[in-house]
C-alpha cells in the first residue's frame, strides 16, 4: 500500500513516515500543499493523510482540487483545529476521515487500516448507529430512542472508539493509548471508571446493552440482533 503524507511540520512528517513504514506502507512525505497536490496528482496513492494548515495551498484547497480532477482517494486530515465548522468543511469537500493534533500513533494507524479496508469507493460517514444508538460524529452528540445523552469529551472518544471498533475486544492497553494517549498503568482503574460512567449514560435505563465486558480481555460494544 502506497501513502502520502502532507505535514509541513518536519519533526511530525518524520515521525509519521517512520511509524507508517515500520507498519509496512510505503510512504511519500511532502511539507507544501503545492507539492502535495503535484504528487496525488501525478502518482497513485492508496491513501492521502493531509495537514490542514500548509505553506502554498493549505489541505482544503488541496483536496478540493484532487475530488475536481476525479480523484476518489480516500483522505484523511490533520489538524489542531476541532470546531465543528472545520470538520464540516472537509467532509463536505470530500475528505474520509477527521483526526485532531495532537492524536497518538496508534489512533492514527488504526483509522489508516481502516480506510484502506473501506477501499476508495465507500461514502463518508459522519453518523454512526448500532440498534438505537445513534452518534453524530461532526456535532458530537449521541442520542438513543430519541434521548440526547450528554457525554464528556473522553466520553464521548471512548464511544467513537467502541463504536468504529464494534464487535472487537478491545484491551484497556488500546483504550488508553487511543483515548487518554498514555500507556496502561494496570494500577490505575481510570479505564474501568470511565467504562462504567458510558455504560451508566448508555445502557442503564435500556432493556438492550451494548457495552460488553469481555473479563480479563477488555470491553466490546455490539448488539446481536442489530445490522
Amino acid at each position: 500500500m502506497k501513502l502520502l503524507v502532507a505535514e509541513d511540520e518536519p519533526k511530525t512528517g518524520t515521525y509519521l513516515q517512520q511509524g507508517l513504514t515500520e507498519a509496512g506502507f510505503n510512504v511519500d512525505r511532502v511539507m507544501t500543499g503545492t507539492d502535495a497536490l503535484q504528487h496525488a496528482l501525478s502518482e497513485v496513492y492508496d491513501l492521502l493523510i493531509l495537514d490542514v494548515m500548509m505553506p502554498g495551498l493549505d489541505g482544503w484547497e488541496v483536496l478540493r482540487m484532487i475530488r475536481a480532477a476525479g480523484k476518489n482517494v480516500p483522505v484523511l486530515f490533520l489538524t489542531a483545529r476541532d470546531g465543528v465548522e472545520d470538520r464540516v468543511k472537509g467532509l463536505e469537500l470530500g475528505a474520509d476521515d477527521y483526526l485532531v493534533k495532537p492524536f497518538a500513533f496508534s489512533e492514527l494507524l488504526a483509522r489508516v487500516r481502516t480506510l484502506l479496508r473501506r477501499g476508495n469507493s465507500s461514502p463518508t460517514q459522519t453518523t454512526m448507529r448500532i440498534a438505537d444508538l445513534e452518534v453524530d460524529l461532526l456535532k458530537r452528540r449521541a442520542v438513543r430512542c430519541g434521548k440526547r445523552i450528554d457525554l464528556t469529551a473522553k466520553e464521548f472518544a471512548l464511544l467513537e472508539l467502541l463504536l468504529r471498533r464494534r464487535g472487537e475486544v478491545l484491551p484497556k492497553s488500546l483504550i488508553a493509548s487511543q483515548v487518554w494517549d498514555m500507556n496502561f498503568d494496570s494500577d490505575t482503574n481510570v479505564i474501568e471508571v470511565a467504562v462504567r460512567r458510558l455504560r451508566a449514560k448508555i445502557d442503564d435505563e435500556f432493556e438492550l446493552k451494548l457495552i460488553h465486558t469481555a473479563r480479563g480481555m477488555g470491553y466490546m460494544l455490539d448488539a446481536p440482533e442489530s445490522e
